[in-house]
């Protein structure tokens, strides 16, 4: 009985190992991106950091019920981007609590073309976020991040048709709110 106790307790232990070892290489694989779905959101680089930690976090919990562990990379993707909104709605929410100013844009001065290009970047990433959720991750992964319109339909587990005419949808939109 104690042998087949230490037999049973040994695999589990590889076969948790061999997991943990597997969930290391995909997550190297994929962090980085992660990470830069996560800013596209929070547009904070340190809130950033805490989304795509607290993705991971939950992606090792749940690795282990993945099936298709191919598609982890758009797993990932989709369970950052949904922290990332809901991040996003609490810091809303947070602030209407806390009556707290609405966020300032910065001014462009004459003759400085950093501040131009600031108040450009700015001005576009105020229309992107402006923008609903499912046109904002088909830009911020097809257009910002640059992958194509298959890694894009890959990604968002979506047809490739669909991808197309929401990048079209978001484009359009995002030349009406900046004219």
């Amino acid at each position: 009985m104690h042998e087949l106790v230490e037999t049973l307790a040994t695999r589990l232990v590889t076969v948790e190992g061999d997991l943990a070892r597997e969930f290391e290489v995909r997550l190297a694989d994929s962090s980085t991106l992660a990470f830069r779905v996560a800013y596209s959101i929070v547009r904070q680089k340190q809130d950033a950091e805490d989304v795509a930690q607290d993705a991971f976090a939950r992606a090792y919990r749940r690795f282990d019920q993945l099936r298709d562990r191919e598609r982890f990379r758009a797993w990932l993707v989709r369970m950052t981007w949904r922290l990332a909104i809901d991040f996003k709605r609490a810091q809303k929410r947070r602030a209407s609590r806390e009556d707290s100013a609405a966020r300032l844009v910065p001014s462009a001065t004459r003759g400085e073309p950093d501040a131009i290009e600031r108040d450009r970047s700015a001005r576009l990433w105020q229309a992107i976020d402006a923008l609903p959720d499912r046109l904002r991750i088909v830009v911020v992964l097809g257009a910002i991040e640059g992958h194509t319109v298959h890694d894009v339909a890959t990604l968002l587990d979506a047809p490739e048709g669909t991808i197309k005419s929401r990048l079209f949808e978001a484009r359009e939109k995002l030349r009406e709110m900046l004219q």
